[in-house]
């Protein structure tokens, strides 16, 4: 068996999103006063400056906004995972999320792809990762 992969480092300000990812729940935190859901998570809400925070649920559906294909692991543990694809997403609420797309055809990929988050259950926490949403043909 190879090296293990990093674990996520959990502390005060992103345990809300962890904890969220035991029960495969995407949990973000969103300004009680404004609206704005944020990400990453912080003390103050950036747009309006209150500190008054609430919990939001994420759908788990956005679009890829951009995407790179590794060829080349920087980690010995993602060496069996080549080739894959670090992403960013626009998830529906708001937020921007780095992850993985996976379960897809690499030369399918574009930006504006709708996507799905499914969850890796590889390590100790499940982590977020993203799968394109497949369309029924007509």
């Amino acid at each position: 068996m190879g090296e293990k992969k990093p674990a996520p480092i959990i502390g005060p300000d992103n345990a809300l999103f962890w904890e969220g990812c035991k029960g495969r729940i995407l949990v973000f935190q969103r300004c009680a006063r404004c609206g704005h859901v944020r990400w990453p998570p912080a003390i103050i809400c950036p747009r309006c400056l209150s500190h008054e925070v609430e919990e939001c649920r994420a759908s788990g559906r956005g679009r890829i906004y951009t995407y790179v294909v590794y060829h080349l692991a920087y980690h010995e543990a993602f060496r069996e995972d080549l080739p894959y694809v670090v992403a960013l997403v626009d998830l529906e609420e708001g937020p921007r999320l780095l992850s993985n797309i996976v379960d897809c055809d690499i030369a399918d990929l574009a930006c504006e792809i709708p996507v799905e988050c499914i969850w890796d259950n590889e390590g100790e926490i499940p982590l977020p990762k993203f799968r394109p949403v497949k369309r029924l043909r007509s």
